[in-house]
């Protein structure tokens, strides 16, 4: 982004405050730091969102909010603290993401109305996608999340880092050229994939499918057992090095009713 002209100002807090010049329209951005931005001509506000639950009277009905926020309390099964009231999607605070509340609604409608009394949306290992240029796709731990999960000595990180091959014709340096970059982060003897992301040109696409070997409990050597596709920045993925090094296991830990529940790493005396 800083290469495409992009000017970013980083650790700013939020903004503080935005003051038009009445002549020109021209405003002045102050930021929670005190940094000052001069020179702006549009000023777009995505702070995020919280639910709007304080007029729906729900301490009437008994349904409880999360202590000091305005979420809705809900278990696995979307049971709010009222019998026969239910709650999901963004205003249960878990997973912001419209699939994520579709996933949850159509498990209820499963538990509710098709005998499935075990029915119930999976909140692990949820692929995601920041469509940012570059794109970043993320599933399961970060590295932070994972070392505190699995403690640091039960991890083993991947990294790799290269120009795309749909950069290969362009007339410019290596090193000019766009990146992409992958982590992937395995847990345990086996080295059960707990984490994977990616950063470059195709990553929202290749979360989708690398998703769905996660969430059967795919291991590196899962990966690496799958013959890469050539020429394409996903094959990165099933031949990051130390290739072939990892024991040969096989994951795939499913519950029919439930979604796909990630199998647990082998971490000893866990």
């Amino acid at each position: 982004m800083l290469r495409q002209g992009i000017t970013i100002h980083r650790d700013t807090q939020g903004v503080a405050s935005v003051v038009k010049n009445p002549a020109d329209g021209i405003m002045t951005v102050t930021t929670v730091s005190g940094k000052v931005i001069g020179g702006v001509d549009c000023v777009l506000m995505a702070p995020g969102r919280l639910p709007n639950t304080e007029s729906l009277n729900l301490a009437k009905a008994g349904v409880e909010l999360v202590p000091g926020k305005t979420y809705i309390q809900a278990d696995e099964f979307q049971n709010t603290t009222t019998p026969n009231v239910f709650a999901l999607g963004d205003v249960c605070g878990k997973v912001e993401l419209t699939p994520m509340a579709i996933a949850a609604g159509r498990r209820l409608a499963d538990r509710l109305y098709q005998v499935k009394p075990n029915a119930k949306a999976s909140y692990d290992f949820v692929p995601t996608v920041v469509f940012s240029h570059p794109v970043i796709g993320t599933c399961g731990y970060t590295e932070a999340e994972a070392t505190q999960k699995y403690g640091a000595s039960n991890l083993k990180i991947y990294r790799s880092k290269f120009p795309n091959l749909y950069y290969g014709i362009f007339a410019m340096e290596s090193d000019d050229k766009p990146k992409t970059f992958m982590k992937m982060i395995c847990a345990g003897q086996e080295e059960l994939v707990v984490g994977l992301h990616v950063v470059g040109m195709g990553a929202d696409e290749m979360m989708q499918g690398f998703g769905v070997a996660m969430k059967m409990g795919a291991t590196k050597s899962d990966f690496d057992s799958c013959i890469a596709i050539h020429p394409t920045a996903a094959e990165e993925l099933v031949t990051m090095g130390s290739w072939g090094m990892a024991p040969e296991t096989t994951g795939a830990k499913h519950s029919p009713l439930g979604g796909a529940s990630p199998a647990e790493p082998n971490i000893p005396n866990k």
